[in-house]
């Protein structure tokens, strides 16, 4: 009898980043996987930091495929809503082809839906709410299409989450080691009761002393400032004018359009995919 097989796809979050081991991440999927089985687990992570799902379906998913597994984790969504090319149409039409791809092969789908990054930065609620905005638009997708596809779904934007900071890393938008934990722990208890975990849950509780406040701002001055940086950069010119509508709507008492355009144009990307499928 061959090891259990899991796969897990995404970026930054499944990576790890926020969670040290070494000189490299561990992250919430490495915790995951020891308790799969109660036998031998091989675990592959194959998310990167920055990636897309236009990177998942084209690069990850292929290399997921190869390796036949038994249970694959798809996490991802967020840095689509910090670029400029946001398109939740494109968006629904990747992750429909991934949940596929990997279901018709006979895998446990793992998905989740995530906080948005607007909230987590403590932006000003003119930028905060056109990130919340595309945020919420994802993961109706990924709600509405882990259904359809039968996926062990993580509900992970609740405000309880967003709110305990004791969770979450220096940068605010990737857990620190009992986030991660959390997650996992989470994961499992899902699948266990989908029988679908037989191992052992991992334990809440960090192994390493959360950093020191002085060692938090330090990371969070140099890597830190420059990931959110580089993610964001293109986004910023139009995150601008998104701020200018807002103030603009809010000034004429019409913010409802907004939130209207946004749920129709999910509607619109899930009835396409429907179509396809």
């Amino acid at each position: 009898m061959r090891a259990t097989r899991f796969v897990a796809l995404g970026d930054s979050l499944t990576e790890g980043v926020g969670d040290p081991a070494g000189d490299g991440w561990r992250g919430w999927a490495a915790l995951l996987a020891g308790g799969l089985a109660e036998a031998d687990v091989e675990f592959t992570n194959l998310a990167v930091s920055g990636a897309q799902t236009r990177e998942v379906l084209e690069v990850q998913t292929p290399a997921g495929l190869a390796l036949e597994p038994d249970v694959v984790s798809v996490v991802i969504g967020v840095n689509d809503t910090l670029r400029r090319t946001f398109d939740i149409h494109a968006v629904a039409a990747r992750l429909d082809r991934v949940y596929a791809a990997f279901t018709a092969q006979g895998a446990t789908l793992l998905t989740a839906c995530l906080p948005d990054p607007g909230s987590m930065l403590g932006l000003p609620g003119s930028l905060a709410r056109p990130l919340a905005r595309r945020q919420r638009a994802v993961n109706e997708v990924v709600h509405v299409l882990s259904d359809r596809y039968g996926a062990v779904h993580l509900h992970a934007a609740e405000e309880g989450w967003i709110t305990d900071r004791a969770m979450w890393s220096a940068d605010r938008l990737h857990p620190g080691e009992r986030g991660h934990r959390q997650l996992a722990v989470r994961f499992h208890a899902l699948l266990a009761q989908a029988g679908r975990a037989t191992g052992a849950a991992p334990s809440p509780e960090p192994e390493h002393p959360v950093p020191t406040r002085s060692a938090s701002l330090w990371w969070l001055a140099t890597a830190g400032t420059a990931w959110v940086a580089r993610r964001c950069t293109d986004l910023l010119p139009q995150l601008l004018r998104l701020a200018a509508d807002e103030v603009r709507h809010g000034v004429r008492g019409t913010s409802g359009r907004l939130d209207i355009g946004a749920a129709a144009a999910v509607s619109a990307a899930l009835a396409a995919v429907s179509d396809v499928a």
